[in-house]
């Protein structure tokens, strides 16, 4: 007999691309084998976003255009995941009855037993939980990267943006004990990872449910003594809980990049007391000015929403006075969009989408600018890059391949000069000069100066694409004895 064969289509942010790899690795683990997008697989699994407006609509739409692929052949499954699932819970298989599993997002270790319980059944199985039971990290992944890989160090969010609908779907803040996740971090640099990305709905406030404020700064610091870890990034941390000891642990721990993503949203006071932003502009200005004066190199970008519920034009000039001040080497820029269960959503002053359109314009056309111009500072600096996979080479004229620098921006160069002496792979490192800066990327046309080999190309090279165990063992706490831990109800601590 045949293994069952599965796609996951994957919607929204970076813990969904997480969860992602972690269902992935429990569907290997049952049997099936994954295939590409264009195939016929016997299990499609659609892991949603909810915070876009047109979410449902990308959903409800896309089912839509399976739903014939569904009728020539009954024995194809389709499950659907994540936060949409959660929120909208049996109103899915309502509105697509050929929809065969619905799970949310506290239980992605229940889709192996739903799908083989829905062939049993010859019926729709629809599973969401309440609160997280399994915290994911304690699950197998199967890792699309060979040279990177995301830990998360926290799930759920304690606050209360008027905007947002993530707390409602993830839940509460729920923290991994440090041991944990240095122990997960290990066990990925085993496996030949240079760069690991620590996630968390708010990752600096990591540490509030075992009362210990400054254990992200630690968790930084600790990340630097693991041999073998080059490099490491976090997303997303807020700006309300942002402390001088992370912004030192940064500077101080050498692995640790001067990459910083810090999310704006609205550089007018009103309109952040109207998203219950617990910061304002000052305070935000403030730790942007403190990381450069302790990382001159740094490069941070942001998040801004415009056309919030009742932004005047004065509120939208404070944005963009904060943006020029700010100067973020990039910006992911939103327009604001209603979403049901939000009180944003209800809230008096909404705008026309020709008020925001033309705000959103504007915004755009400022950030290209400044990061063209910040971009422009990078030539001629010497850059380490950990070449990249996806991106490849541009194109067969330039022969260009890609990779990131540590301050995290995007650099095209060729791979040629007297240093090249065999094939660079995605995950390996090279070093290059920096000679055109565009708006969104760097160009690097001179010889690559170095080329370093690394296990992690070894990998790319030979097609490998990783697998990683769930980690439930580790140490409780910094300076702690070594003992044994165990799931518990909520997380695995």
């Amino acid at each position: 007999m045949n293994a069952r064969t599965y796609q996951i289509r994957t919607f929204g942010c970076q813990m969904n691309v997480h969860d992602s790899e972690r269902l992935a690795g429990q569907l290997e683990d049952a049997g099936y084998v994954p295939v590409a997008i264009k195939s016929a697989p016997d299990l499609i699994v659609f892991n949603t976003c909810a915070v876009r407006e047109n979410a449902d609509n990308k959903l409800y739409g896309t089912l839509g255009h399976i739903r014939p692929e569904k009728l020539a052949n009954p024995d194809l499954q389709i499950a659907v995941g994540g936060c949409l699932a959660q929120k909208d819970r049996g109103e899915i298989v309502k509105r697509a009855p050929w929809v065969d599993v619905v799970f949310g997002t506290h239980n992605i270790g229940s889709l192996p037993t739903l799908l083989e319980r829905a062939r049993h059944n010859s019926e729709a199985q629809v599973e969401i939980l309440e609160s997280l039971e399994t915290f994911p990290s304690t699950l197998p992944a199967r890792r699309e990267s060979a040279y990177a890989g995301w830990v998360s160090i926290s799930v759920g969010c304690n606050n209360t943006c008027t905007f947002c609908i993530v707390p409602a779907l993830r839940g509460k803040e729920r923290d991994r004990r440090p041991g944990e996740i240095l122990a997960e971090v290990g066990a990925l640099v085993d496996e030949g990872v240079l760069e690991v990305t620590l996630l968390g709905q708010n990752v600096n406030s990591y540490g509030v449910e075992f009362g210990d404020r400054l254990a992200f700064g630690k968790l930084l610091r600790a990340c630097g003594s693991v041999d073998g870890l080059e490099r490491v990034r976090f997303t997303s941390p807020h700006p309300a809980s942002f402390t001088d000891d992370v912004i030192d642990a940064m500077a101080e721990t050498p692995n640790v990049c001067h990459s910083l993503h810090m999310p704006l949203q609205s550089g007018s006071d009103k309109v952040l007391r109207e998203m219950k932003r617990s910061y304002r502009s000052a305070k935000f200005l403030k730790i942007i000015e403190r990381v450069r004066e302790t990382m001159p190199d740094a490069a941070i970008t942001t998040d801004i929403i415009v056309g919030f519920p009742g932004e005047t034009e004065e509120d939208f000039q404070a944005t963009l006075d904060v943006v020029r001040e700010a100067r973020f080497s990039s910006a992911f820029t939103f327009q604001y969009s209603k979403r049901p269960g939000t009180p944003a959503a209800e809230m008096a002053g909404q705008l026309t989408k020709q008020v925001v359109q033309e705000r959103y314009e504007r915004l755009v056309e400022l950030q290209n600018q400044i990061s063209w111009d910040e971009n422009k500072k990078v030539i001629g600096r010497k850059v380490e890059l950990l070449v990249a996979s996806g991106e490849g080479r541009k194109d067969a004229e330039t022969h260009r391949m890609s990779g990131r620098a540590r301050d995290g921006r995007l650099v095209h160069f060729v791979p040629s000069g007297p240093a090249i002496d065999r094939l660079i792979r995605p995950g390996d490192v090279v070093e290059t000069v920096v000679t055109y800066g565009a708006p969104h990327h760097l160009v690097a046309d001179g010889d690559v100066r170095s080329h370093r080999r690394t296990a992690a190309g070894d990998n790319s090279e030979a097609g490998v694409r990783p697998k990683t165990k769930g980690v439930t063992l580790g140490l409780p706490a910094f300076g702690a004895p070594a003992v044994a831990t165990a799931p518990v109800e909520g997380c695995s601590l």
